[in-house]
């Protein structure tokens, strides 16, 4: 399993590599700003587009992505700069620092992967879509859905949806 990012820009008519290749899982980014009840929604910089050389996959064929080619992203995690990661850094600043962007959303996927102990592709992971949280709000970008826009299922921004336990990956 590879999972590169879809780029921290929002939407691109041109869709990020590798992200859009057809045999990896492309990363987007969410807002996640509360946990009890959980809230989370699209981020405004998570990369989406349409490839323009790559045929849409398999996994992608009985959904509409808004592409007639491959369509990133498949999966997301907490992206939003505003809302990321803390990292207590003992080397530069000496504290917590907060940490954003698909970049920190991509390591999250890959360790979700590797606590699933599996090695499992796209296919497996759009075909246990419903074992994923699915961000239902937020968008990056004024192209509307499901490119831009998160709703039900799949969308530009979010893919699938994001980590909600290993059973999708």
């Amino acid at each position: 399993m590879i999972a590169p990012a879809t780029g921290d820009s929002g939407f691109n008519s041109t869709a990020q590599w590798p992200a859009i290749l057809p045999g990896v899982i492309g990363v987007g980014g969410t807002t996640l700003s509360a946990i009890s009840p959980r809230v989370e929604s699209a981020w405004s910089g998570a990369g989406s587009g349409c490839s323009k050389v790559y045929a849409k996959p398999s996994f992608q064929s009985t959904i509409n992505t808004g592409c007639s080619l491959r369509a990133e992203a498949d999966v997301s995690a907490i992206g939003n700069p505003n809302t990321g990661v803390a990292v207590y850094d003992t080397f530069r600043t000496s504290g917590w620092v907060v940490f954003g962007g698909t970049s920190v959303a991509t390591p999250i996927i890959a360790s979700v992967y590797a606590l699933s102990g599996n090695t499992n592709n796209a296919t497996y992971l759009y075909g246990h879509a419903s074992s994923l949280y699915d961000p239902k709000s937020g968008s990056n970008g004024s192209c509307g859905a499901p490119l831009c826009s998160a709703g039900t299922g799949w969308d530009g921004p979010t893919g699938e949806g994001t980590p909600r336990g290993t059973d999708a990956f």
